[in-house]
This record gives C-alpha cells, sequence and structure tokens, in this order.
C-alpha cells in the first residue's frame, strides 16, 4: 500500500533554549554551540532523505533546513511558526511567577491566552491547517518524503493530534537538531487523520549506551524543566 513520509525536526540549539527562556515569535539565532552539535549530528548520525523541505520562517529553522538540507531548496511556510508569547517572549517562568495571568495560562492555557499573544486554539488551529495542506500536498504531488523544520511546540503539537500511537502533548517532546518520521497512508489519513509514528531523527542516534544521545537529552530536559516544570519529563 502507498504511503508517505513526514519528517518533523526541530530546530538546532539556542541560547534561550538553555536559559529557559519563553522564545515563540522573537526570531532567536541558532547558538555557535547549536551550529556545531546540529553538524556533529549530521556527520555522525543519519538523518532522512527529503523530495521536498519545508520550513518555519524564523532563522533558527531557516537556519536548521540549511545545515541538514543544503542542497534542497527550502519552502517557507509561516504557519509552521512558534508560538507567539506575546508580553512573557524572552523571559523566563521564575521571573513570572508572581504574575497573576501567567499562573492562570499555566493552570488552563485554553482558557487564559498569554498577555498580548497567541491563544492555544489559535495556535494549535493555524498549526493542524498547515500540516494537512502540507500531507495532501505530498500525496497529490505523489512527494515520498517531506521534511519539516520546525518548533517543540509545533512538533508536539501535531504529533498528540495526528500521532500513532497515541501519547499527550508532552510526551513528544524533542530535542534540538531530532524529531520524529510520520507514515501517512493515503485511505487512513482521509478517514482518521491519523499516521503512524514509525521513527525517531536521527535514526541511529538513541543507539544503547552513546553519549551523544544522553548528553543532548539532558540538555533539553533541563531547558524544559526551567521553562514548564518538572512535569515535562
Amino acid at each position: 500500500m502507498k504511503s508517505y513520509c513526514i519528517h518533523l525536526i526541530r530546530h538546532g540549539l539556542t541560547e534561550a533554549n538553555l536559559n529557559g527562556e519563553y522564545i515563540g515569535s522573537t526570531d532567536v539565532e541558532l547558538s555557535a554551540e547549536g551550529v556545531v552539535r546540529l553538524q556533529n549530528l549530521k556527520s555522525k548520525f543519519t538523518y532522512p532523505k527529503a523530495d521536498k523541505v519545508y520550513s518555519s520562517p524564523l532563522i533558527r529553522c531557516k537556519d536548521t533546513a540549511r545545515i541538514l538540507y543544503p542542497s534542497e531548496e527550502i519552502a517557507i511556510e509561516k504557519g509552521l511558526a512558534e508560538c507567539d508569547f506575546g508580553e512573557w517572549e524572552g523571559r523566563k517562568a521564575e521571573d513570572l511567577k508572581n504574575d497573576k495571568s501567567f499562573l492562570a495560562w499555566l493552570d488552563n492555557s485554553e482558557k487564559a491566552p498569554p498577555k498580548g499573544g497567541e491563544s492555544l486554539k489559535d495556535f494549535s488551529t493555524r498549526v493542524l491547517s498547515t500540516f494537512e495542506n502540507i500531507v495532501e500536498d505530498a500525496i497529490k504531488t505523489d512527494c515520498k518524503d517531506t521534511a519539516i523544520i520546525t518548533h517543540g511546540g509545533v512538533i508536539m503539537t501535531l504529533l498528540a493530534a495526528y500521532g500513532v500511537p497515541r501519547a499527550k502533548f508532552y510526551e513528544w517532546i524533542v530535542n534540538n537538531g531530532c524529531g520524529y518520521s510520520i507514515r501517512v497512508m493515503p485511505s487512513l489519513w482521509m478517514r482518521q487523520k491519523v499516521g503512524e509514528v514509525y521513527a525517531k531523527i536521527p535514526s541511529d542516534l538513541t543507539r544503547e549506551n552513546n553519549e551523544e544521545s544522553m548528553y543532548i537529552l539532558d540538555l533539553v530536559r533541563e531547558a524544559s524543566n526551567k521553562v514548564f516544570g518538572n512535569d515535562s519529563n
């Protein structure tokens, strides 16, 4: 049965990631360490091939796409941008611990959007609609492998909505420069809008006792804890 592969890859490391800052719409660059780490990942491990590459319009994603897929044309898709955190952009959870609106957002992000930012409903609608268009284009044009370079929040939203096996939003947390591959079968997609999450990216990064993998995982856990708290592990 014919199927199509969509490869979701998170951008490389930024200073904001390490600092635990809320960075959504702010256009920060990859850190020097982030560039080197991406280059090392690419040289040591295997990234999926891509017949077409999409990227969020933010520079951290565009530069990641150019590092991982230097020979491919990059299609910029604004719907793949991270959530806009409004007045909380560039701030840490610790800095906002006494902000009542921030605490209300943590308690129920669906009913308490960031000040001046994007509501969870608007963000999810934008991201899901964009992804569905990409999948439908892949099927229509018979594009076997599509790479999407985007953000952690986008990837978690997409996999929580469409990924099989089913898992909650924070269970899909992903390291910088890493991601997941989804296999879409047209008949199943048309009926149920689901895809099989069949591999991690890079495919051989998680081999047993790999020190590089453990180091990156520790970094992403540390940054995520700073932003979201220990429940995000």
